[in-house]
């Protein structure tokens, strides 16, 4: 194994999968967001502070280190402002595990409905994705050197035996093993045919109950005892070439060191986002309060941190932070219990979007609707363009269908854009134009007598 593929100490599993945590500051980490989130500031800056002193924690001695909790962060405000995009930008920016859980998925099946901890043994799973593929990168090279001999083998296989006085039969197989190999690094062999094996392991399912939802030593008992099934596929080689490197890949990483430095990423830098969090207050329907309260009761002790058991050992949640969000329409974050609003004392309002915010999402950001739909609109030889009266009249109906109906926030420009550009979209294989030019009046031709008709508007937009 290459040296990097040893278990990362506390310093090197943060930077494995958060290295650009090390250098972003606050300023730099809202600068990231504003290029893809409109508004909401306050909430930027909660998740920008809580990510720097994070790096500010990596800073210090190891016995303080271990004192410094993170300061988990609730986020209020009504569907389709930003809260999850926040958080997800956020995760991927920084390069954390992060999962989204809804926590009414803990109340679904009787009193408790899945396992709470399941959240964190997602995480874990997330790190992992996050570490292999960073292993990987530092194989790869000599993962594809075996995969060029193994298809050697396979397009130009060695005589069984060589007559000790034919030399020269060596010689010639060398010279066309060499030929063949010039020709597949040329790609002339690509659609050759070969034959692979593969090996596949089955997944138990005991009584509608599936792999991820068993006890963790079931599980892992069930793991080893279940056989492999070896499976012949005859391919193309170019198919055959990424089969190979990822068995070849494999063999070439360590999975226990890669199973540790994976816990610890997602103990030192992982990301909970906890979303419909109101949505587990109890309320006056006397059914729903047990199962609601026991979710609450689960949570608190895995957001104050607790050692939970994965299958790939235990894994510490105290420095893991979380970020719980909900709309607290009907109830308010003090009706939750107390001892879980304590573990979340940094709280940010998040805003209504106004009709200058729909302007400005549909304009600014780096993958703006707008942008989307002219890149596939160009697929079809049709250059889409969206004139400023046309954005701001976009702006208008969704600020006003939101308005005067349920208020579902961005999410709504997806629904106006879809019922403006419904036609194009149909007609554009045929239609064989090089330009076209969304203004005001289209889109009020498309949309008027909808959104004038509340009760229509109520079903379609």
């Amino acid at each position: 194994m290459p040296p990097s593929s040893n278990m990362l100490s506390t310093d090197a599993a943060s930077s494995a999968g958060g290295s650009a945590m090390r250098n972003l500051t606050p300023h730099e980490i809202v600068e990231a967001l504003d290029r893809h989130i409109i508004g909401q500031q306050d909430a930027k800056r909660a998740v920008a502070v809580a990510i720097r002193n994070r790096w500010r924690r990596q800073q210090l001695s190891e016995s303080l280190r271990k004192e410094v909790a993170p300061k988990n962060i609730l986020m209020i405000g009504p569907t389709g402002v930003g809260k999850t995009e926040i958080a997800r930008r956020l995760a991927k920016l920084t390069g954390a595990p992060f999962i989204k859980v809804e926590a009414t998925k803990y109340t679904e099946v009787g009193y408790y409905g899945r396992d709470v901890e399941s959240m964190v043994r997602d995480l874990v799973e997330n790190a992992i994705g996050l570490v292999r593929e960073k292993e990987r990168a530092v194989v790869e090279v000599e993962a594809r050197v075996r995969v060029e001999e193994r298809l050697l083998d396979m397009l130009a296989p060695q005589p069984t035996s060589f007559n000790d006085a034919a030399d020269d039969a060596t010689e010639q197989y060398e010279r066309t093993r060499e030929k063949m190999r010039a020709m597949l690094a040329a790609g002339e062999l690509d659609q050759r045919r070969v034959e692979i094996t593969t090996e596949q392991r089955s997944q138990p399912v005991m009584m509608g109950v599936e792999m991820d939802q068993m006890n963790i030593d079931l599980q892992g008992m069930f793991e080893k005892i279940m056989p492999k099934s070896s499976v012949q596929r005859e391919l193309t080689v170019a198919e055959a070439r990424q089969v190979l490197f990822d068995q070849e890949a494999e063999a070439l990483l360590d999975p226990d060191k890669i199973h540790a430095a994976a816990i610890k990423l997602a103990e030192e830098v992982g990301i909970i986002f906890l979303d419909e969090l109101d949505k587990v207050v109890a309320s006056d329907s006397k059914g729903a309060d047990v199962s609601r309260q026991g979710v609450q009761r689960d949570l608190l002790p895995i957001v104050e941190g607790a050692s939970v058991q994965t299958k790939y050992g235990y894994i510490n949640t105290d420095h893991v932070l979380f970020i719980a969000a909900g709309a607290f329409h009907s109830a308010k974050p003090s009706d939750l219990m107390p001892e879980l609003q304590g573990r979340f004392p940094i709280r940010v309002e998040l805003d209504n979007l106004t009709k200058a915010d729909f302007a400005r999402i549909l304009r600014e950001p780096r993958s703006s609707l707008t942008k989307q739909y002219a890149a596939l609109m160009d697929t079809e030889g049709i250059e889409l363009v969206f004139t400023d009266d046309s954005i701001e009249a976009l702006a208008s109906y969704a600020h006003r269908v939101n308005q005067t109906t349920q208020n579902i926030g961005a999410r709504r420009l997806h629904t106006i854009l879809e019922r403006v550009l419904e036609e194009l979209s149909f007609e554009a294989p045929s239609m064989k134009m090089g330009r076209v030019e969304i203004n005001a009046a289209y889109v009020a031709q498309r949309l008027e007598e909808v959104a004038d008709d509340e009760d229509l508007s109520r079903y379609i937009l």
